[in-house]
């Protein structure tokens, strides 16, 4: 039986948009014995109103923030081209609707890459299923998905989850050993360190 590492994001996070490489790699070279689970996390809820310009000035800040400590890229056209929303859960029920088609990572990846270096805005519904068809999707399965009331059960399960793991921030990672709860030290550009966590907790709990 495989121990579960919860991983817990939001496809709209700038944070765990810059630890996708890390992130990927983790996953290369974690043991075998552990298995690796997104949560969705929901950092932002539905509007359909414009971020104030305090909050849009402040999230730019951060974007150049973590480009200067973790080597990411962003096209901060975003701000300029984009009518942005603080509204990050029709992303996170996109995901749950690629997962549904088997292309989670694939959708997760697509979002960051639209957001964070096509100043597309993922809080629109018209760019998600863009997104989609550029996955070669069944875009009439997505669309009514997105939609529906088992996408929006799925999605409030992980919110249930990750409230449950007592994750308050993203990216998180949770591992689980029994009904044990070990948080990981996240670590930017440092994924061996990463993995000693992870292995010195394996020792010591008796994986």
């Amino acid at each position: 039986m495989k121990n579960k590492l919860y991983y817990i994001h939001d496809p709209m996070c700038s944070w765990c948009y810059a630890f996708k490489k890390d992130l990927d790699n983790l996953k290369k070279k974690l043991p075998k014995n552990i298995e690796i689970i997104n949560i969705l996390g929901g950092l932002a809820k539905d509007t359909d109103e414009i971020m104030p310009k305090e909050m849009q000035e402040k999230i730019q800040t951060v974007w150049y923030d973590i480009e200067k400590f973790t080597g990411a890229k962003f096209n901060h056209d975003f701000w300029r081209l984009c009518k942005p929303r603080r509204s990050t859960y029709p992303a996170c029920k996109a995901v749950l609707c690629a997962k549904e088609q088997n292309m989670e990572d694939e959708m997760i990846n697509s979002i960051q890459k639209a957001y964070y270096l096509k100043a597309k805005n993922p809080s629109d519904e018209e760019t998600l299923i863009s997104l989609a068809q550029d996955l070669k999707l069944d875009i009439e399965k997505f669309s009514n998905d997105l939609k529906s009331e088992k996408i929006e059960q799925l999605f409030q399960k992980d919110l249930e989850k990750r409230r449950e793991l007592k994750v308050f921030n993203f990216p998180s990672l949770i591992l689980q050993y029994k009904k044990e709860l070990y948080p990981i030290n996240i670590e930017y550009n440092n994924v061996n360190n990463i993995l000693k966590h992870i292995e010195n907790l394996s020792s010591n709990i008796y994986f």
